[in-house]
């Protein structure tokens, strides 16, 4: 048995899952996500919380008992409170300036580039810190993902875009000449 897989979600107040022809639809304050699901596992919400069984005991069943709970999960906490993530502008003449939808990156190029922020995820700028935001959390992901690429960090003075949380493992340059 999975060992996520097993464990039931609970549904907090204010929060309304249903399951319907392959589908799963979280409803909360902040919105409402949806979901499809294969056939082979069984989804049921009873007293308070959402639990998922699987039929058999096949090697793709037993993968998608633990990823369906997990994106269950996810579903519910974003609609109850929502995900968040920051990345981190560092270096000289690096910047970033929000207009209505759109994100204008000056990262050392020779050209500024404008990037779209999709549909349902909220960004903010403060100096040189991106906050991303939104109801799900593979859409914040992603986002952050896709910005971070644009310019990511360097090894020898860590400029570029970082995730907030995130290391980046200094090299030591070159030490003078030849001896």
């Amino acid at each position: 048995m999975s060992r996520i897989g097993k464990l039931p979600v609970a549904i907090p107040a204010g929060v309304k899952v249903s399951v319907a022809d392959g589908m799963i639809t979280v409803t909360g304050p902040k919105g409402t996500l949806t979901q499809a699901y294969k056939g082979d596992i069984d989804i049921a919400v009873k007293d308070n919380e959402v639990v998922v069984t699987r039929k058999d005991d096949e090697i793709q069943n037993r993968s998608f008992h633990g990823l369906y709970r997990q994106l269950i999960n996810n579903m519910i906490v974003g609609v109850s409170q929502g995900f968040s993530k920051s990345l981190l502008i560092n270096g000289v003449g690096y910047k970033a300036e929000l207009g209505k939808n759109v994100i204008t990156l000056s990262l050392g190029y020779s050209t500024i580039i404008d990037y779209v922020i999709p549909e349902g995820i909220q960004a903010a700028v403060d100096g040189n810190k991106i906050t991303i935001s939104g109801i799900s959390k593979e859409k914040v992901g992603q986002t952050c993902a896709e910005i971070r690429s644009l310019r990511g960090p360097e090894p020898y003075k860590g400029k570029g875009i970082k995730y907030e949380t995130e290391n980046i493992r200094r090299k030591v340059g070159k030490s003078g000449g030849k001896k």
